[in-house]
């Protein structure tokens, strides 16, 4: 699947585009689930869902390119699991960077670029 999703809360401004793998279930599946969950009282939809997704692959996001609400423009691949595991971003103050995660989310290797003078 193809989304591309923008929005504003306050300064902090976001825009993206993502790829996701679509879930191993047909979508009226889905739709027929939350037609149920949401006749159920609001404190018992988020088990409801958490029960429907153990027996259900949701969506896994693949790849996320954009700006984040705090300026940084990157793009970030994921795993099959949805574990971004590699990220290749510009900050704000306009220092590159490239860095490799493994699937515990922590950086395996890093490599920082220098910001060009001024920025």
């Amino acid at each position: 699947m193809f989304a591309i999703d923008a929005g504003q809360e306050g300064k902090d401004k976001f825009a993206q585009i993502a790829m996701l793998d679509q879930g191993d279930f047909p979508i009226e599946e889905k739709r027929k689930a939350n037609d149920e969950i949401q006749k159920l009282p609001a404190e018992k939809q988020d088990a409801a869902w958490d029960k429907f997704f153990a027996a259900h692959r949701h969506d896994v996001k693949r790849l996320n390119l954009g700006r984040s609400a705090d300026g940084t423009v990157g793009l970030s691949l994921h795993d099959d699991a949805g574990r971004v595991r590699i990220i290749l971003a510009v900050q704000p103050d306009g220092q590159p960077v490239f860095r490799f995660l493994g699937e515990n989310g922590k950086i395996v290797r890093e490599i920082i670029g220098a910001a060009e003078p001024g920025h």
